[in-house]
């Protein structure tokens, strides 16, 4: 369904900014997820910076932000601590020195104390570099080829795992047994092979597949939650079941906990859950908004990585800014009541913006966990990808995004990302939100 936009654009120094940089970077952004396919039509914001909770754009507006630079800014933007940490590493030790330090096994003992799966753990530049080790990991250890990763989920952009994130179904096979979809050209024929797609919180779809070729696969991977269409909960028992069918099956269980790894708790979503995969990869929420990435699992996997037989290799991994800032971000988020307050404030906007919606007689679902969350306007509860393609209503948040944003509100435009909370909100700055919402409801009210 189409909707009309009444929100007239504040953002003129941006639209010239743009202009220019579409000059010179192929579509004016470094990333996908700024583009303007990516829903930042007619063009993404150009940033001054950001303090906190907020964040203020060229042409002088601020807006609470949820965006928080897709997650990583769990403290917030320039969270004291985290920076003076790597401002006094940068003057007083340097960079990168291709050799270790003292501070790298410091972190490493916080990691494995804090996430319970955890044994040994080591250090990537970004969570597509740890997914890709972690795959290669599980291969190496059970001797088998295939992987199991899910509709609708993205695990970095790497050949191996670049498929089915957000395929046209009528491309895609059917509900129950998807087949690989490249996520565009250029991707090498015959990786697909070594993949099978499965549609997630369908416990029976994975059982099938592990009782007739659980000994060609080396590992299924999974986000607990699935973040990158939208959020979507793990139905209950699912998880469980996972767990328990791929340890029968001999197969490594990888949990990507790019975005959920420090964010749902100290120990990411396995630690609420209370279930324990073989791997983990872990970024965003660990660095404090410093690019670093860690893997980390059972010491018996990890071996594989001490006597070289896998090599895990970077001029950049581990160097000393993203060392500093990870551990002065675990220290931060170690601290006594830091998730309690996080849950808190974030609770209070999810349950603010639900009754928002109810009130105003939209079809909506708002649905999260702790500070990660997301708004679905339909009529029907989302379970999976093909459940949000057929279901969503993504013209309508499209509007909504516009109106929030109108009022001060930053979020993704797209509504197959996530709203973010960091301990820099407080209970102000969801109020304020809430008060755009109840605005936006109204004017979304006199449309549908």
């Amino acid at each position: 369904m189409n909707y009309f936009s009444t929100v007239t654009p504040r953002t003129a120094r941006s639209a010239a900014l743009f202009d220019t940089a579409a000059r010179v970077i192929p579509g004016g952004v470094n990333s996908t997820a700024r583009a303007q396919w990516a829903g930042w039509t007619p063009y993404p914001l150009f940033v001054t910076g950001g303090t906190g909770a907020w964040l203020q754009d060229v042409d002088g507006n601020r807006y609470v932000d949820y965006l928080l630079g897709l997650g990583p800014m769990i403290l917030g933007h320039r969270p004291p601590a985290v920076t003076d940490a790597v401002v006094e590493f940068i003057r007083n030790r340097g960079t990168v020195f291709a050799l270790p330090t003292e501070e790298e096994a410091v972190l490493a003992e916080k990691i494995i104390a804090a996430v319970p799966s955890v044994e040994q753990v080591r250090l990537c530049n970004t969570g597509t570099e740890a997914v890709l080790y972690a795959t290669r990991l599980a291969r190496a250890f059970t001797r088998r080829s295939k992987i199991v990763r899910f509709e609708g989920m993205y695990h970095g952009f790497s050949d191996a795992v670049y498929w089915s994130k957000h395929p046209r179904i009528d491309e895609a096979g059917p509900d129950h047994r998807p087949r690989p979809v490249a996520q565009g050209p250029g991707l090498p024929k015959g990786v697909e092979d070594n993949l099978i797609i499965l549609p997630w919180n369908d416990a029976e779809a994975l059982a099938e597949v592990l009782a007739t070729r659980g000994d060609e696969i080396a590992a299924v991977l999974m986000e607990p939650v699935m973040c990158n269409t939208g959020c979507i909960l793990p139905q209950a028992g699912y998880l469980e079941a996972v767990r328990d069918m791929t340890g029968r099956h001999g197969v490594v269980l990888i949990f990507d906990e790019v975005i959920t790894g420090f964010r749902l708790g100290l120990g990411g979503a396995q630690g609420r859950f209370g279930i324990l995969p073989d791997l983990s990869v872990f970024a965003k929420g660990l660095g404090g908004g410093f690019p670093v990435a860690a893997l980390g699992g059972r010491r018996e996997i990890m071996a594989l990585v001490a006597d070289g037989t896998v090599s895990m290799a970077g001029t950049y991994t581990a160097n000393g800014i993203a060392v500093a800032a990870a551990n002065a971000a675990l220290d931060e988020l170690s601290g006594a009541g830091v998730y309690d307050r996080l849950d808190e404030v974030s609770d209070r906007l999810r349950g603010g913006l639900g009754r928002i919606f109810e009130q105003a007689g939209l079809p909506a679902f708002v649905v999260g966990l702790g500070p990660l969350m997301q708004v679905w306007f339909s009529r029907e509860p989302i379970a999976n990808y093909r459940d949000a393609v057929r279901n969503a209503d993504q013209a309508l948040f499209r509007v909504w995004w516009e109106n929030m944003l109108a009022r001060g509100v930053l979020f993704h435009p797209g509504a197959y990302e996530n709203l973010f909370v960091s301990t820099a909100h407080g209970l102000d700055e969801v109020e304020l939100t809430l008060q755009a919402a109840r605005e936006s409801a109204a004017d979304l009210a006199r449309l549908v």
